[in-house]
């Protein structure tokens, strides 16, 4: 012990006359003069270049793009981090025992009905449906709601109206695929969903007596708009860097083929990230493809897309994130091929 004791006094004072000689302080490499230059010359040379690059018509349609879906989305994600604060801390945990039935294969459809009363984008259903599962609410019935809220409230269906005039079999099919998938995927989580999928912090512990509902109520808001806004901006950036990189001649090849379309804008709307309120008029636009195909555009959108993916890695953790959209993505498509061939 005292050998060990001399030898660390020796390192001590070995730091200590390095550090007065000029050698450095200890933690700091010799050639730190070397990283000061550094410091000082590469900034300004990353920002000559980058900023010459920038200005490029790529780059502004790329800033244009992810600012654009950044904007739109994020109003709807701070009335949902506000709307999930506001449930964690001030709704008793008997309202939904109430609410909802207690068998979750019955939930499940009582909680896909209420998204059409409910108006909400898809970035605030995410962290609502993180908070119905810490108030209790079986996962099976948020995750329902969570499809449903952003494809069938009633701003949505208005919105498909408008988009498509004269044409009321478009907002009837949507309105069937979009909770149909719905329910489909909260019966499937029942059957084959594992709660250690989840990360364990989505699994919300609730009001905690005695405490502040006020702070918790903060906390709980400062908390998932940071982490979910974060994770909103890097879908937001990799919807922009397909529309920039895809050319138009590439959407045209696939109009042709009746699957190969469908299958199509099920992957462009993935990947285009647009919010569930203006994606009718997006698939209006696009009228070099079948109605059948449009349909599946606006059933998957509001459901799977590369902000939600995001957004939901960011919640419940990538695991889940991974096998509930690839799952939504099959029965979305399916139920929108099914619905739109026997009404369009």
């Amino acid at each position: 012990m005292q050998r060990t004791d001399q030898r660390a006094e020796e390192t001590e004072v070995a730091d200590a006359g390095g550090a007065a000689d000029g050698e450095g302080a200890p933690g700091w490499p010799r050639f730190w003069p070397l990283l000061l230059l550094g410091a000082a010359v590469v900034p300004g040379t990353v920002l000559y270049f980058g900023g010459r690059w920038m200005e490029t018509p790529a780059m502004q349609a790329w800033r244009t793009v992810c600012l654009a879906v950044t904007v739109q989305a994020l109003p709807f994600l701070l009335l949902g981090t506000a709307l999930s604060a506001a449930i964690n801390a001030f709704v008793p945990a008997r309202v939904f025992n109430r609410v909802l039935p207690r068998r979750p294969v019955l939930a499940v459809p009582v909680a896909g009905a209420a998204g059409v009363v409910l108006p909400g984008c898809e970035c605030a259903s995410v962290p609502v449906a993180k908070r119905l599962i810490g108030r209790g609410v079986a996962p099976a019935a948020a995750f329902t709601f969570l499809l449903s809220a952003p494809a069938i409230n009633p701003v949505v269906l208005t919105a498909t109206a408008v988009a498509f005039p004269g044409n009321p079999a478009m907002v009837v099919a949507r309105l069937l695929a979009s909770l149909g998938t719905a329910w489909v995927m909260g019966w499937l989580w029942l059957w084959r969903g594992r709660t250690e999928w989840l990360r364990p912090a989505a699994r919300y512990r609730g009001h905690q007596e005695g405490g502040s509902r006020w702070r918790e109520f903060l906390a709980g808001f400062q908390h998932d708009f940071l982490h979910a806004g974060g994770f909103l901006v890097v879908g937001a950036m990799a919807a922009a860097t397909f529309n920039v990189m895809v050319p138009p001649s590439v959407v045209d090849a696939f109009a042709g083929s009746p699957w190969l379309s469908v299958l199509f804008l099920a992957g462009l709307a993935i990947v285009l990230a647009v919010c569930s309120e203006a994606d009718a008029f997006v698939a209006a636009s696009l009228s070099g493809f079948s109605p059948v195909a449009r349909l599946v555009f606006m059933v998957v959108g509001p459901m799977v897309d590369l902000k939600l993916i995001a957004l939901q890695a960011g919640t419940f953790g990538r695991a889940f994130a991974i096998r509930f959209s690839a799952a939504t993505v099959v029965v979305a498509v399916l139920a929108g091929v099914l619905i739109g061939g026997a009404l369009l």
